[in-house]
């Protein structure tokens, strides 16, 4: 196909877009809670380990994609599927991801936006922490007010995303990934100044053995796709925009080190600040909403602190929400010959649009009869229906058709160009067969609720 591509303007616009990406809000509460939940330092390191073994090479397996035929996800799998077999479903797989997380994902960072201003004006000085918690409970079933920050935030990725590839997604990436990396830095060496840094650091790294079971090594892989921004379509329009001179296998090494970083910093910057009181962890909402704005007040310089806090967690949210228009917009732009403007707009509006339910899911004003019917709000209903089926699924798809129907020659050759470390190839082509297609295929079972592979260690050490 014969068209004008636009490209990142540089390798370092790349990366500081795809790690940007990576970063998403659940590395601000997710990742540190799961860490201590699933036997700490032994989960960090079967969480590397799942890393390398399945979230690198699928990542560079959508690189391949998207680099060689220079078209976004649904396009990719068209181009390269040469018997026209069905697999651009794959790509439709990642577009629905994509929409449905921007969806209620600009309602938690709205949230956000909300508690940077609450900051501001300093919101929880004097409060309890009964009071404190009350205030999120008060915003987050306000549906007019998480209605407003919900359009804000979708309003600002837009903007950003309608931009371009250059003047748009990569200018703006450079500002808030490297904003992002010094917030956290700096937040990392204040928790390194409390008393609770010690235990912290016991929590995340020490390895307790009778917290692990066979369903956290599960986690760890399901942990490991996520943290990625794979299965989403993103790294695929991600890599639709590198030059053919950039080396896949090495960059995609930097963006997954990049995230294990940042991983580590943030439940060492969370974590001193918890257990500094005494308090025990939690995970989700109650942690960053409830719980720390709370704790900061205690801290000094706590307006500062808070501030910086939020506007770390909103720059994570924002960084990781312009890729998923930009999947949504991309694959619009070039099926239906969009515009970059017109595709931009009505992926935002559509996102806002079946975000709304979202923004009023603690509300119970819309479809009140909902949590009744399918047991948890409209919110989490879809965040479930994406992390169990669409995001596995596609990922799943993907990792079949690179490795057993897409051309071997072609995938041989994006592989090893720009790279030295050519003797990677066949263990990424074995890892792409058999490896990554039957551990996704295990987290799918495991995060449905097909079987609980728990019992299985449970009847094998039970027999023994």
């Amino acid at each position: 196909m014969n068209h004008i591509r636009e490209h990142w303007s540089s390798r370092i616009g790349f990366l500081m877009a795809a790690i940007g990406s990576a970063i998403g809000l659940g590395i601000l509460w997710k990742f540190p809670y799961t860490v201590g939940e699933n036997g700490g330092g032994l989960f960090l390191l079967s969480y590397f380990i799942c890393l390398i073994i399945v979230g690198v090479p699928i990542l560079i397996a959508e690189l391949i994609l998207g680099r060689r035929t220079q078209r976004a996800a649904v396009g990719a799998f068209q181009t390269l599927d040469r018997k026209a077999s069905g697999w651009k479903v794959a790509g439709w797989f990642g577009v629905l991801a994509s929409f449905l997380i921007m969806s209620f994902y600009s309602v938690i960072a709205g949230w956000g936006m909300s508690y940077i201003l609450m900051s501001l004006t300093g919101f929880y000085q004097n409060l309890s922490g009964d009071e404190v918690a009350k205030v999120f409970t008060s915003l987050s079933t306000s549906g007019e007010i998480s209605l407003f920050w919900h359009f804000f935030f979708t309003l600002i990725t837009v903007g950003i995303v309608m931009s371009g590839v250059r003047k748009g997604i990569e200018r703006w990436a450079k500002i808030m990934t490297k904003v992002l990396l010094v917030l956290l830095v700096l937040l990392f060496l204040y928790a390194l100044t409390l008393k609770g840094f010690p235990k912290a650091a016991q929590f995340i790294f020490h390895p307790v053995l009778s917290d692990f079971k066979l369903s956290s090594l599960i986690e760890a892989l399901g942990l490991a796709f996520w943290t990625l921004s794979i299965g989403q379509g993103i790294m695929i329009s991600y890599g639709s925009y590198m030059r053919r001179s950039e080396s896949i296998v090495q960059l995609s090494g930097v963006i997954a080190f990049s995230v294990i970083v940042v991983a580590i910093l943030s439940a060492l910057m969370i974590f001193p600040v918890v257990f500094t009181f005494g308090l025990e962890p939690q995970s989700g909402y109650g942690l960053v909403f409830k719980t720390l704005p709370f704790l900061f007040a205690k801290l000094p310089g706590s307006l500062v602190l808070s501030t910086m806090f939020f506007t770390l967690f909103v720059f994570t949210a924002l960084t990781s929400a312009i890729p998923l228009i930009e999947v949504v917009a991309s694959n619009l732009m070039e099926l239906y010959k969009m515009t970059r403007k017109r595709a931009v707009i009505l992926v935002g509006i559509a996102c806002f649009v079946f975000g709304i339910p979202s923004a009023y899911a603690n509300a119970h004003t819309i479809f009140p009869d909902w949590e009744g019917i399918y047991g948890m709000d409209f919110l989490k209903t879809v965040d479930n229906l994406v992390s169990i089926w669409v995001i596995p699924i596609g990922g799943l798809m993907t990792a079949i058709f690179v490795g057993w129907f897409m051309d071997r020659e072609i995938a041989k050759e994006e592989f090893l160009l720009g790279t030295r470390l050519r003797f990677l190839w066949y263990p990424w082509r074995f890892f792409m067969r058999y490896v990554v297609p039957l551990t996704i295929l295990i987290i799918i079972i495991q995060k449905s609720g097909l079987y609980n592979f728990d019992s299985l260690l449970h009847y094998i050490v039970g027999n023994r």
